[in-house]
């Protein structure tokens, strides 16, 4: 928030809430979509887009009637524990390392605008068997994340246990104290092959 790229009008962050979900809803209604997932309202960590995608799928979703709408977000409670559980996995064994990213990390975690409490969280799927893919793509996504990140520069240890667990919150729903997480977010019966 604050870039002056979010000023360009062909960024997402410009787009017509209205027209951009009234695009999706078609997109949505062709496929049968079961589940449409967007970011936080929050971007995840305040990203301009991120909020927009939030704005236009709720939108889109409630035009449609998709029945299941998940926000990803990012587990803040969990990373406040792997901080303190893991910060010589972070650096690999390097000491200096270690105490600079868990630094750089809790000033990330103190915005109110990155991630959620794990209270409001209501599922948590398991994707440790496409981690590769999933650094990949991090690696991909160069105009956010650059090649020397902190994400991108975890030794794999590390890297599965901050990233190997995509955490999403159902729109409407909430898990009860003591409650586990639902591990999957195709409702009862669908099949996941996009043709439902």
């Amino acid at each position: 928030m604050g870039e002056a790229s979010n000023d360009n009008p062909a960024c997402f962050w410009q787009a017509d809430v209205s027209e951009a979900s009234d695009r999706l809803a078609v997109l949505l209604d062709e496929v049968g979509a079961d589940v449409l997932t967007v970011y936080d309202a929050h971007g995840g960590y305040g990203h301009p887009d991120h909020i927009q995608v939030h704005r236009v799928g709720y939108r889109a979703a409630a035009a449609v009637g998709v029945g299941g709408l998940y926000e990803a977000t990012m587990n803040r409670t969990h990373i406040v524990q792997l901080m303190s559980q893991q910060a010589d996995l972070l650096a690999s064994g390097n000491a200096e390392g270690a105490e600079g990213a868990e630094a750089t990390a809790a000033d990330r975690i103190e915005d109110p605008d990155f991630g959620s409490d794990e209270s409001v969280i209501t599922h948590a799927v398991d994707v440790s068997g496409v981690l590769d893919l999933k650094r990949a793509a991090l690696m991909a996504h160069a105009s956010q994340i650059a090649d020397d990140s902190f994400f991108l520069t975890m030794p794999p240890e590390a890297f599965a246990l901050a990233f190997g667990t995509e955490w999403y919150i159902s729109a409407g729903s909430v898990r009860g104290p003591g409650q586990p997480f639902v591990t999957d977010l195709l409702p009862d019966g669908a099949s996941g092959s996009g043709s439902q």
